[in-house]
């Protein structure tokens, strides 16, 4: 600011050395004239040479004004369609009425530019070889790290407590939510979001690894936050073209979960006779049978209860003894998830770079996000029992945390275990709960 300042002031000095009444003044201060951004002062002067309202131009340095060729040429019209022919600057003047004096402003614009283009060459190496040692390169602190990029041990507590919760289904909203009723801060002292949950625990530095432009780079010199397994599982998980921050959040436990026995359609939470209730609906934009309704109070408990008591029985001991181990496999999808998503940023940037047709690229992309999109439900398949076998054996500690977890908590441990539910009709004259009528099908 004080900058654009003093060069103001050299411009007024130099009118009034020179007799020129000042008719406006235009200054875009902190974009530069090498910058691709778009300056509404410039364009405002420009207009007004169109227009007539001024006859000539004082800039600081010709560099001020233009180091782009194709924008000092639209200049040199603008100005010859006006008839404006002079050019000033406080080092000198530029006859714009004559070739040599456009010749100059061209070769001092063009000078201006290999300086900007040999400076930006000298920060980008500095900036690759700085991220190639594995050292940050400054800026804002993230999340989990201090001003001197040393590890903030609550801070890290808390990104460890979202991968778990997340890993085993809770939502990112509900996090969020948690973590701002707890009064909890982001590095900014702000509330947290969905969005700045998401950014922070999917970045490749809580691994450990260096990034540069999104991309690693190398091992980086402080200690990692979170397993590489858990990094990449959180990656593939909330990268999902699936997955949506923007979709209504579930208000019922077992929405979705509770299926018709007789129509197979989903039922819907409905009140009955003004009590919440799980119905097969029929009507305009349902498709169910109408006959299945049960009361959602008493089925929540029982099936909650259920869960619970799985987690401890041997039924799932031996259902998870007989599952293989996948782990080496889940490992190799990983690697195959993180090839695929490289190789579409790699297309991206062919693609911006010219040196693919959109054509190309669009048939490309395809090809790798239907294959990615097929790895990422492979994996989904393969990691879910990696979540029950955290939570088997634990159904007496759930069971007295119960009520202090929150719905998507509950619901995240209760589709661990059951995939879903089929509901029968009621018996007609038995006004009691009948468990017979339900048939769980478990995931494991």
């Amino acid at each position: 600011m004080l900058g654009i300042k003093r060069q103001l002031g050299d411009c007024e000095t130099y009118a009034q050395l020179e007799g020129w009444p000042v008719v406006d003044r235009y200054s875009d201060d902190d974009i530069s004239a090498y910058s691709r951004k778009p300056r509404p002062e410039y364009r405002r002067m420009l207009d007004d040479i169109a227009s007539g309202r001024i006859d000539a131009v004082i800039v600081w340095h010709l560099d001020r004004l233009h180091r782009n060729p194709k924008e000092l040429e639209e200049f040199f019209e603008t100005c010859e369609s006006a008839n404006v022919t002079h050019l000033a600057t406080v080092q000198g003047d530029v006859d714009l009425g004559t070739h040599d004096g456009k010749f100059h402003a061209r070769i001092i614009g063009a000078v201006a530019r290999k300086e900007s283009d040999d400076k930006s060459r000298r920060a980008t190496r500095k900036h690759l070889e700085i991220a190639q040692s594995g050292r940050w390169a400054g800026g804002r602190r993230p999340y989990g790290f201090s001003d001197e990029r040393e590890l903030v041990p609550e801070e890290v507590e808390i990104i460890r407590e979202a991968a778990r919760r997340l890993l085993t289904g809770e939502t990112l909203m509900s996090v969020a939510r948690d973590f701002n009723a707890r009064r909890i801060p982001t590095a900014r002292g702000k509330k947290w979001s969905g969005h700045t949950l998401k950014q922070i625990v999917i970045h490749p530095r809580l691994a450990g690894h260096r990034t540069l432009h999104e991309r690693v780079v190398a091992p980086a010199v402080w200690d990692a936050v979170l397993t590489e397994q858990e990094s990449q599982r959180l990656r593939s998980l909330l990268t999902d073209p699936a997955r949506t921050l923007t979709r209504t959040a579930r208000r019922h436990l077992l929405s979705s979960l509770l299926t018709c026995r007789l129509c197979g359609a989903k039922l819907v939470s409905r009140p009955s006779r003004h009590r919440p209730a799980y119905v097969c609906a029929t009507g305009p934009g349902f498709f169910g049978c109408g006959k299945i309704s049960v009361l959602a109070g008493t089925l929540e408990s029982f099936i909650t209860e259920a869960v619970l008591f799985r987690l401890d029985s041997p039924e799932l001991t031996r259902a998870l003894e007989h599952q293989p181990d996948a782990s080496r496999e889940a490992a190799d999808l990983e690697i195959a998830i993180a090839s695929d998503q490289a190789k579409l940023e790699e297309l991206a940037g062919f693609w911006a770079d010219g040196k693919i047709e959109s054509a190309e690229y669009f048939v490309a992309r395809k090809r790798v996000t239907d294959r990615l999109n097929a790895l990422r439900g492979r994996f989904a398949r393969v990691d879910r029992h990696s979540s029950v076998r955290k939570l088997a054996g634990e159904a007496d500690r759930l069971r007295g945390q119960w009520s202090e977890l929150n719905l998507h908590q509950r619901r995240a441990i209760i589709t661990a275990v059951l995939d879903h539910l089929v509901v029968g009709p009621a018996v007609r004259g038995l006004n009691r709960f009948d468990p017979s009528r339900l048939e769980p099908v478990w995931r494991v």
